[in-house]
């Protein structure tokens, strides 16, 4: 044990801690400011990880975590931060990464997402089975199966399956999911490939339908398709008539109500079976698209769409980001306005430091809080041609 006094929020919304003649602590467990016990979990020449055990001068935002006991798993790893203080301390994250990134620090808010309640939220759960059959989290930083009685952070729907108050085979992986249309079910990973799901978002008086295969990715919060639809549609603001690529479009959450708008859409989804999904969607809503590509969308961008250059670009890359090849792409074709939506504030400053260089100026970004209870956080960010 080591006794350590948390520094900054880090990467991973962990704290990073400086010691005299010592590597530095990434600290998961703590508040900056507080003087900690804590546990070191695995070290190097560059580093050590740590969790705090036992809290000596606790910080004023610290909150009893949603598990009765204490459990800080990594569904919930700022369960212990107030939720104020949260949206505080993520704000200065997503600020500080632009500053460092682009040398542009906006005035940077987070918003709260319906009530903003930190439990109830989530439509989709994974859980892991510990070698004594109880299902479960990894515990915070660790690949430690922490088994649990609940999970309040889940919809009412999913704690009604029953599955923490069962055994099940060592090793398996179950997910839970509660769709907006139709009831909430578990499956494992055999399921995942055969199993469907229906979601309907209502925006503006309008309603989508989309059907998807139910292991396939879809945002988690209840709320959060409806909030980033209407974010996007009035950050982007599509015309009748307009040329937009939808890069990175999933099973079209954003597509179908860009068409709707009466915007050409072109559509690339690296998945297969979600660009299947995004096309039978599309039809079903007798919505034409001008394409809807099941390619890389490096590849795609490469080989050349339907239509002729955008007017308009939206991309939601995974974690990871775009990357130089596709923003360089998306510079060369011109659109006058760039949506760019992203759960890693990290790679989104990577590429915006790609963007605006020369001929694309930010404009606006938001930040909604999407994940209470956990450092992540969705931004998105707004570009216009100078």
């Amino acid at each position: 044990m080591i006794e350590l006094t948390a520094g900054p929020w880090g990467n991973g919304g962990i704290c990073a801690c400086r010691q005299d003649d010592a590597p530095v602590v990434l600290l998961a467990g703590a508040i900056p400011g507080e003087r900690v016990r804590a546990e070191v979990t695995a070290t190097n020449k560059s580093y050590w990880r740590a969790r705090a055990v036992e809290v000596l001068e606790p910080s004023p935002d610290r909150v009893d975590p949603p598990w009765p006991d204490g459990q800080l798993v990594g569904a919930a790893n700022w369960g212990h931060l107030a939720p104020p203080a949260a949206l505080v301390a993520k704000a200065e994250v997503v600020g500080g990464l632009l500053r460092h990134g682009i040398g542009h620090h906006p005035q940077v808010e987070v918003e709260p997402v319906g009530d903003g309640a930190q439990l109830g939220w989530r439509t989709r759960i994974e859980l892991g089975v510990d070698a004594e059959g109880r299902a479960g989290m990894f515990a915070a930083g660790t690949h430690r199966i922490e088994p649990l009685e609940s999970m309040p952070m889940a919809v009412p729907a999913i704690e009604a399956l029953g599955l923490f108050g069962r055994r099940w085979t060592p090793a398996t992986r179950l997910t839970a999911v509660a769709p907006s249309a139709g009831k909430a079910f578990w499956m494992d990973d055999a399921a995942r490939r055969v199993r469907r799901r229906a979601e309907v978002v209502r925006v503006a008086g309008q309603e989508f339908h989309y059907e998807l295969a139910a292991g396939g990715f879809w945002q988690i919060h209840h709320q959060a398709p409806r909030t980033l639809v209407e974010a996007v549609l009035a950050g982007l603001r599509p015309a009748h008539g307009e040329e937009i690529w939808d890069l990175y479009a999933g099973a079209g959450l954003f597509t179908l109500p860009l068409a709707a708008a009466g915007a050409r859409v072109s559509a690339v989804e690296g998945s297969r079976r979600a660009a299947h999904d995004l096309r039978v969607n599309a039809k079903r809503a007798g919505l034409d698209l001008a394409g809807a590509t099941a390619a890389p969308v490096a590849r795609a961008l490469r080989s050349g769409l339907d239509g002729g250059g955008p007017d308009a670009v939206l991309l939601d890359p995974p974690r990871a980001g775009a990357g130089r090849a596709v923003i360089e792409l998306i510079k060369a074709a011109g659109p006058a306005r760039i949506a760019y939506l992203a759960c890693e504030p990290s790679a989104l400053v990577r590429d915006l430091a790609i963007l605006l260089t020369g001929s694309y100026r930010l404009t606006a970004l938001r930040a909604f809080d999407l994940f209470p209870g956990t450092h992540h956080v969705e931004v998105l960010a707004l570009a216009e041609s100078v």
